[in-house]
């Protein structure tokens, strides 16, 4: 009856021990795992303020090999969209695309000579170059459609107006093409 009771108290401390072992390890175990886990979502490199304010714009030239408007997505400091975005945008059109496979729409030496918001309606003056020459009614609505899905992009712009040299109903000259109206986006 002695070795019996001998065997059982073994038995029950034999148990008690292997409970604890396996505890021990399961807890270091998910340690090992949640350091893991921290450890893969350690950043690498910090990020930088100016990284940080780096956005997205996208812009639209003429893409020969589509023979269509095309996107150029630019990403750019948001610093540079504080005052007058709109002005902005159209500045990056005259200026051209960095892609050289798209080219710009806006004829060479157009200036940008005021931009401003009335009600939801965006008066785009522009220098008479922007008339100049014969482009051809095709290449006037590309002109026009690339203005106005560039500026889409401002929630409080629904419609641009083109003024040239602060005059408005001008109209390019070899087309019907007038800026009289109000172009809707």
């Amino acid at each position: 009856m002695k070795n019996k009771k001998i065997l059982m108290y073994s038995g029950i401390i034999l148990l008690i021990l292997f409970i604890l072992v396996m505890g021990i390890l399961v807890i270091k175990n998910h340690k090992k795992e949640e350091k893991q886990i921290i450890e893969e979502y350690t950043p690498q490199e910090e990020i930088t303020d100016e990284q940080l304010r780096e956005t997205n714009i996208t812009l639209y030239f003429y893409d020969d090999s589509i023979k269509d408007i095309a996107t150029e997505i630019r990403q750019i400091d948001s610093k540079q969209l504080l005052e007058k975005p709109e002005k902005q945008l159209i500045e990056f059109l005259i200026e051209g695309p960095t892609d050289e496979n798209l080219t710009k729409l806006i004829p060479d030496n157009t200036k940008l000579l005021n931009t401003e918001i009335k009600k939801d309606i965006l008066y785009i003056d522009f220098s008479e170059e922007f008339i100049k020459g014969n482009l051809g009614m095709e290449q006037e609505k590309l002109i026009i459609d690339s203005i106005l899905k560039t500026v889409s992009q401002l929630t409080e712009i629904n419609g641009i107006k083109i003024l040239i040299n602060g005059q408005e109903n001008q109209k390019f000259p070899d087309s019907e093409l007038n800026f009289e109206n109000i172009f809707n986006i």
